[in-house]
């Protein structure tokens, strides 16, 4: 009888903890709550101190003024006073009532005079104070929010699909230096999922875009027998336009997953080369619809990859003649500089396009009341490749229906 096999064991625990390691005393863990607590309670207790001094020196200079005599004995024999505080009690014919009712009110002006000056020079030592402590505030709040500036600028970059950036935070173990951590973290898994992304991307359409060339070389090359027959022609053209559109659908994704990522090479691109390129390449098709191309293209010069800008305008002005009236159409292509922006725009006539149908004008195969539909104008992927060029470039595009029919789409981008 064979022996039963002992169940595997389960594998040894790591000796070493992945965890974040726990500091002995953490209520000494230098904080930003603990921080500010001690900047700004040291930045009172400064204040209070200063302030407390100051109204003590004050105070006892109005003391010091409000204990001067109030009038001087000129002669004992015959009882004469003199005083500058109080004129009332030079006379000399003055009652003895009177005079010491003079001598009262003396004394309450002269000390409420000190306590005047006392409130006076109190009031201008605290705008003084309050003044240094909101400019000393600000100082240290910037100082120590700047590692939130640094943040926010790391992931201002970001956002323009740079994913190589890092914050890499120096400073105390705080909290601020935990989230710049983190965030460094996130981006590295961001990173490598693009990547990976973007490499599976090139492998797919590599893979793809081989046996869709061998299908259409071997169609060809039936389609160039003349002795072949006539049905066998026609299956033959069929399946070689939609092997053709297969290659532009393949060709269209494999755009639209590179322009979502970083533009590294940016070169200066005068969109009105860009978009005069684009009318010669679609004006053969333009005169066998019918359909007049016009427009004034003034010099724009934008900072990015020619080849993806041309895009941008091809696939708009292509869209704009397939998409058009059957008699009497036209096209306007207009570029120019406005407002430190550089502008191209690209108006139609067309059909009438409701308000709430141009947003999913710009999602991957979705056209004007249809979904994937076979239809002859394209594979549904224009707007979506120019909406993320544009966004590559930090640019905008703006579309809005025309008033009686077709489209106007305006790209800006940054100079």
């Amino acid at each position: 009888m064979a022996a039963t096999p002992a169940p595997p064991q389960a594998p040894p625990k790591p000796t070493w903890d992945p965890s974040r390691a726990q500091p002995p005393f953490p209520w000494l863990r230098p904080t930003i709550r603990i921080r500010l607590t001690l900047l700004y309670g040291g930045m009172f207790l400064i204040a209070g101190i200063l302030l407390l001094s100051i109204i003590y020196l004050l105070a006892a200079q109005a003391i010091s003024s409000g204990n001067q005599p109030l009038f001087k004995i000129v002669s004992f024999q015959k009882l004469q006073v003199s005083s500058d505080n109080c004129p009332a009690i030079n006379t000399t014919s003055l009652p003895l009532e009177d005079f010491k009712d003079a001598i009262s009110r003396c004394v309450d002006h002269q000390r409420q005079g000190a306590l005047d000056n006392l409130l006076s020079r109190s009031l201008l030592a605290l705008l003084g104070l309050a003044v240094i402590a909101f400019a000393f505030g600000y100082a240290m709040a910037g100082r120590v929010l700047s590692p939130l500036g640094r943040i926010t600028r790391t992931a201002r970059q970001v956002a323009g699909s740079d994913l190589s950036r890092r914050i890499e935070l120096d400073g105390p173990d705080d909290e601020l230096k935990e989230l710049a951590d983190t965030f460094d973290d996130m981006l590295e898994r961001l990173q490598r999922a693009f990547t990976a992304q973007q490499r599976f991307v090139g492998n797919a359409s590599h893979e793809l875009r081989t046996p869709l060339a061998i299908n259409r070389t071997l169609l060809e090359v039936h389609l160039s027998d003349p002795d072949a027959p006539v049905e066998l022609q026609q299956l033959g053209r069929t399946l070689l336009a939609t092997n053709e559109r297969s290659e532009q659908l393949v060709e269209g994704l494999l755009l639209l997953a590179r322009s979502d990522n970083q533009i590294v090479e940016r070169k200066p691109v005068d969109l009105a080369e860009v978009a005069t390129q684009a009318v010669d390449q679609v004006h053969a098709e333009a005169e066998a619809k019918g359909v007049e191309i016009r427009g004034e293209r003034k010099p724009a010069v934008v900072r990015g990859n020619g080849v993806l800008l041309e895009r941008i305008a091809l696939n708009l002005v292509q869209n704009a003649v397939r998409y058009n009236v059957a008699e009497h159409g036209w096209v306007e292509v207009h570029t120019e500089v406005e407002h430190g922006q550089a502008v191209l725009t690209v108006s139609n006539t067309g059909p009438v396009v409701p308000a709430y149908e141009i947003d999913n004008l710009f999602e991957p195969f979705r056209r004007l009341r249809t979904e994937r539909t076979g239809s002859d104008k394209g594979v549904g992927l224009g707007l979506s490749i120019v909406r993320s060029v544009t966004r590559a470039h930090g640019g905008h595009i703006l579309a809005r229906p025309r008033e009686g029919g077709g489209l106007v789409m305006r790209v800006t981008l940054p100079v």
